[in-house]
């Protein structure tokens, strides 16, 4: 059994003024050869976007890119004409394919926009794009993890192209929770979204982060009242 630590000073963070950003791997100008994803993990990033600012149209293929959007609204447009917005709360879920373009800006004129943005590298190569979003109300099942995008549709998230989990979940002082890993052989991904996590011996501060590899079974415990985001996927 193996578990690494990634403390959330060792990010790798970009200041654009209008964009901050902080890297769990390589990405834009931040490169680490020791971190360029974990198993079909490729991008981790918490993006922080001032208001009336965004990303203009841009490419991505073969990759299912998440978005959760923690403070504020994204004004999601694609080339599958879908002209959407993501408040907080909601999950965006896109399956690039073949290939598409899309845009991200914060229609806000007043409100900072909060996400993460996840990218897994798909199973299915040169699918149809596709794309779903969805609200959840992690308070009303706090005390569990929530799947929020996986390959299983009845898992109640939605559905991606690979065998991997993302899940969220809110948990109160004290609280012990036991995640069971649904594929023998995946690794695990963990960051304290927000609070102190007990696991493995080891404390996770908020934005901190641990990886396993080899384990059928993760425990952990509530220090604090805590946000937990825990993404299980293949090595390959």
């Amino acid at each position: 059994m193996s578990m690494k630590i990634h403390r959330a000073k060792d990010r790798g963070v970009a200041d654009h003024g209008w964009l901050k950003s902080a890297f769990s791997y390589s990405f834009a100008e931040y490169f680490d050869p020791s971190r360029m994803g974990f198993g079909v993990l490729r991008v981790v990033n918490d993006d922080i976007i001032s208001p009336s600012t965004g990303f203009p149209l841009h490419p991505h293929n073969n990759m299912e890119i998440i978005t959760i959007v923690t403070e504020g609204t994204v004004a999601h447009g694609d080339t599958m004409n879908n002209e959407t917005l993501i408040k907080a709360g909601e999950v965006q879920r896109m399956s690039a394919g073949k290939g598409l373009m899309h845009s991200e800006y914060n229609p806000s004129d007043s409100e900072t926009l909060k996400l993460f943005q996840i990218w897994i590298r798909t199973r299915d190569k040169d699918i149809r794009p596709e794309y779903d979003q969805r609200r959840f109300d992690l308070e009303s099942e706090r005390g569990r993890l929530v799947t929020l995008v996986s390959g299983e549709a009845t898992d109640g998230g939605l559905v991606m192209h690979q065998d991997a989990w993302v899940c969220r979940g809110l948990f109160s002082k004290g609280q012990v929770v036991e995640y069971n890993l649904r594929r023998k052989g995946n690794g695990v991904f963990i960051m304290s979204v927000d609070g102190e996590i007990f696991v493995d011996g080891e404390l996770l501060n908020t934005r901190d982060e641990a990886t396993f590899t080899a384990h059928d079974t993760i425990k952990f415990r509530a220090e604090t009242d805590a946000d937990l985001l825990l993404i299980e996927v293949p090595d390959k």
